[in-house]
């Protein structure tokens, strides 16, 4: 079954999934030239995503869906542990939103640039001046139920568990107000450990936190935020402690 399954995926698969992002790439550009980026940048894209697990024969869950509002803007912070967690997150979490990414990743051919007229936020950490300008187009856009995506953990996981977080996407909740969702993506890391190349397919169940909202006066206590979010995420993962 996995030589069928390997075959598969490089002699069938994979043609099919290049010319699907080809193609998306394209259609999200010229959408975004022509149209609302706000739709081109997502909706395209979340098709997309949705052929990437349906060709790889990847199951999903989804579970807490009813907790968000698609008119709501929020800050939704996920565990990061492989890369469908970008097919899964864009794909079902059905909230439309913009991504925070690495300023690198729009080196990319085709892909970077599409995320680039989607008005996803790219981080430019280079001087003072570039994260002011940052934080001014964060702020255009996380409005109208308009919502950001972060892995706060920075970086795909080695091991499958959960690590530390970094405090950017938190200190974006509190500058400009925002609840902040934790999702839980549990699966992913067995379908593409990092630095394999190889697909297993599986099941990835994504959960949907309760909104963490902010205080009604004052800034939230940014560790707790943290430490609250953490600890919802871990609760969807099987045997991972939380954070005391």
């Amino acid at each position: 079954m996995r030589i069928l399954y390997f075959l598969y995926q490089w002699l069938i698969a994979l043609p099919i999934l290049i010319v699907v992002t080809l193609l998306t790439s394209i259609v999200t550009i010229i959408g975004c030239t022509i149209g609302s980026r706000d739709f081109w940048g997502y909706y395209p894209p979340m098709l997309w995503a949705r052929c990437f697990c349906a060709v790889l024969l990847i199951k999903t869950e989804i579970k807490g869906r009813e907790n968000i509002d698609k008119n709501t803007s929020y800050v939704f912070v996920s565990n990061h542990q492989g890369a469908f967690d970008i097919f899964i997150i864009y794909g079902y979490l059905k909230h439309n939103f913009k991504w925070m990414m690495k300023i690198a990743l729009k080196k990319i051919p085709v892909v970077g640039t599409a995320c680039e007229f989607a008005g996803h936020i790219m981080v430019d950490r280079s001087s003072k001046a570039a994260i002011r300008r940052t934080m001014q187009h964060a702020e255009k856009t996380l409005k109208g139920g308009m919502s950001l995506v972060v892995f706060p953990e920075g970086t795909r996981c080695e091991d499958g568990h959960l690590h530390p977080f970094k405090r950017g996407a938190f200190t974006l909740a509190e500058e400009f107000s925002l609840p902040v969702v934790p999702l839980t993506i549990d699966g992913a890391f067995h379908l593409l450990p990092k630095g394999s190349l190889n697909v297993r397919p599986g099941k990835v169940t994504l959960t949907i936190h309760k909104p963490i909202m902010p205080p009604a006066e004052g800034k939230y206590d940014m560790e707790q935020l943290m430490k609250e979010s953490y600890n919802r995420i871990a609760s969807a993962l099987p045997g991972e402690p939380l954070m005391e």
